[in-house]
């Protein structure tokens, strides 16, 4: 079921934490969007990739 993999995962991690720290220094709500980027990463699942057929997660048994 898991369809983020590797480096995509911890890009996602990286922007996700960045962008909550700075909305929560600045004020505003993009937070929101930095959960949701982080979450992601976290579950290894991209509604996206799923709606769209990406994915970049390597398959089981790869090397």
């Amino acid at each position: 079921m898991a369809n983020v993999g590797g480096i995509d995962r911890i890009l996602r991690a990286i922007l996700g934490i960045a962008l909550i720290v700075w909305s929560v220094q600045a004020g505003n709500f993009w937070w929101i969007l930095g959960a949701v980027i982080l979450g992601t990463s976290v579950f290894k699942f991209c509604l996206l990739y799923k709606l769209i057929g990406a994915s970049t997660d390597k398959p089981k048994g790869s090397a």
